[in-house]
């Protein structure tokens, strides 16, 4: 049920900042990244959760904290850089949102590359 009272208060949120940017466009901006601050906040308890599971399986299966480590960081990035980017075309701003959304895969590359190191490693010395 707590999807329909998200949906719920998403829908009447945006009539609301409609009215609102009628009269007012700088107040509804405002008020749009306001809403979405508030929905973040709402989901951390499940990103926590999210993250909780994630870490047990990890070790149960005695995965490298690194894999886990870049994993975790990986998808932080990912949904930051969206959520981001969505913020600044909602503004009108859609070439600063292609922007946010370069540097996230530019940022999500780099952290990886330290796990394609090591699977090119291992792939060499699996080679004779």
């Amino acid at each position: 049920m707590e999807i329909g009272q998200l949906v719920g208060f998403g829908v009447m949120a945006t009539v609301f900042i409609l009215f609102i940017r009628q009269q007012r466009p700088e107040i509804g901006q405002l008020l749009s990244i306001a809403v979405g601050i508030i929905f973040i906040l709402y989901l951390l308890d499940y990103l926590r959760l999210i993250v909780e599971i994630i870490s047990e399986l990890a070790l149960k299966a005695e995965v490298n904290a690194v894999f886990l480590r870049t994993l975790l960081r990986v998808i932080g990035i990912a949904y930051l850089a969206e959520f981001g980017a969505q913020i600044c075309r909602d503004a009108g701003e859609g070439n600063v949102a292609l922007k946010i959304e370069f540097a996230g895969k530019l940022m999500i590359l780099v952290m990886t590359i330290p796990i394609l190191i090591m699977v090119l490693e291992s792939i060499v010395n699996i080679i004779p």
